[in-house]
């Protein structure tokens, strides 16, 4: 298997530390807020990850945090956290906040069919791991306090731009946010392990530790969170690409220092998504959130196969016409797989061409656009019968999680099917001798939008689905 490394940025065999054992960190939400399609995104294309290395026969164990404090309006370690800016929003406690959004989070994951990680961690259940992380820093030199916070100090470091696309003199103070520089940092690049009452008098959430009561930094959380469930080497660590830098920068940064050894072998940056505004993002107040895409009559899934017809690492722009192209396909899909007979007997060897294609499309960086050809490839296969064809969708399927096949599907899915058609069909009668013309095409185009052409035969209407 072939992945791209933001780290050296190359494609590179992915090899673990420990033989087919994989151990994945994916970078979890911070819940103040609903998760728009942009993250969800990110979310979609670690779920097809991690199932692939399932699928290729590893054993993979995924840890996720959930970041309930600590993470600032700027990723600069500036501005107002955003738990506290949630919580003054909607006129509720910070865990009231989280508890909400974590769930509203999970349940978008459902209807994505997103596999919830092995390991999921709030940030507020590991407090004491992360001053104990912040004070080994401070004893090996290479963090310090001022002004009552405790810094890392980059420093010390021989490379702190490891992802080797950022030089210190792009670094704007207060990304998102209008705020004054932090005077008390040594080096503009530092960035902050534990803050205390001394920045932020009304924060909610607040501990004891060494160095005065206060709360951590968010860029603390992962790398602690990881180190705790998955131990001192990680294979791949998972995000989108706009966590590069500065998060997964300080993340290697306080790890490595922390451990005395490198610490993950393989980062997976996905893209963003944008719409024609760019980069969608919450702080625009207007974004779009599953709920709304269901409101507006669309399956998540559509979304998702939207989200695999495009490669994670080139950004996707967001359209409802090109959504509206994916529900159509996805309709398409579900109805073909829908008609196929699982009744006939399954020649193995016929299968191996197909799994053979599935997996080279995969193993070359994870091209679920090839990959979702593949799918086509067999529903049209002129060697393969029904049962065959089924065989491999639902193996597909595992990975993709299209639902395109389900054990309660086949008879009663197609009975259902042929009523439907029928319905239309008489609808499409009634508006023929009618001489209602367009909405009589509109039914046709709209069944052969999903693979359904209707036949006008002397006889009366019959049906197929096209080849």
């Amino acid at each position: 298997m072939i992945l791209y490394n933001t780290l050296g940025q190359t494609k590179q065999e992915f090899v673990p530390y420990e033989g087919r054992k994989v151990r994945m960190y994916t970078c979890g939400p911070t819940v103040y807020h609903y998760a728009h399609i942009g993250n969800l995104r990110t979310y979609i294309m670690e779920d097809i990850l991690e199932k692939y290395l399932r699928y290729s026969g590893y054993d993979v164990k995924r840890v996720m945090n959930i970041t309930d404090v600590g993470h600032l309006s700027s990723d600069a370690d500036t501005g107002e956290d955003k738990m506290l800016k949630g919580a003054k929003r909607e006129h509720k406690s910070v865990m009231e906040i989280a508890k909400f959004y974590t769930d509203a989070f999970f349940n978008d994951c459902k209807k994505l069919n997103i596999k919830t990680p092995d390991v999921v961690e709030p940030a507020t259940n590991c407090i004491d791991d992360f001053i104990n992380m912040v004070t080994v820093l401070l004893e090996n030199g290479y963090a310090y306090i001022a002004g009552g916070n405790v810094y890392f100090d980059t420093s010390k470091l021989n490379n702190y731009y490891v992802f080797g696309n950022f030089k210190e003199e792009d670094l704007a103070v207060g990304v998102r946010d209008s705020v004054d520089e932090d005077a008390n940092k040594r080096n503009k690049s530092d960035f902050v392990l534990w803050f205390t009452k001394s920045k932020f008098e009304d924060q909610e959430l607040k501990w004891d530790s060494p160095w005065g009561v206060g709360y951590p930094g968010w860029h603390i959380e992962c790398s602690s969170i990881s180190i705790k469930h998955l131990g001192g080497h990680l294979d791949i660590h998972c995000g989108g690409i706009d966590n590069a830098f500065p998060h997964h920068t300080n993340e290697i940064a306080q790890s490595e220092a922390f451990l005395g050894h490198p610490w993950c072998k393989y980062w997976f940056h996905v893209l963003h998504l944008n719409d024609a505004r760019g980069k969608m993002s919450k702080s625009s107040g207007d974004f779009l959130t599953v709920s709304l895409l269901e409101s507006k009559g669309y399956n998540p899934l559509a979304y998702r196969l939207f989200c695999l017809q495009s490669h994670y690492r080139k950004p996707l722009t967001f359209s409802y016409e090109s959504l509206d192209n994916a529900a159509t396909a996805y309709s398409k899909l579900k109805s073909r797989v829908s008609a196929l007979d699982s009744r006939l007997d399954i020649d193995d060897a016929k299968l191996k061409p197909y799994q053979n294609s599935f997996k080279s499309a995969m193993d070359n960086d994870l091209n679920t656009s090839l990959a979702v050809t593949c799918l086509y490839d067999v529903l049209k296969a002129q060697d393969l019968n029904d049962s065959e064809k089924l065989a491999l969708v639902k193996e597909f399927d595992s990975v993709l999680s299209l639902d395109l096949e389900s054990s309660e599907k086949s008879e009663d899915n197609n009975e259902d099917l042929n009523e439907e058609i029928t319905a239309l069909i008489e609808k499409r009668n009634e508006a023929r001798k009618n001489k209602d013309w367009t909405s009589a095409d509109a039914i046709r185009d709209d069944l052969k939008a999903r693979g359904i052409v209707l036949i006008d035969t002397p006889q009366g209407v019959t049906w197929k689905f096209e080849n």
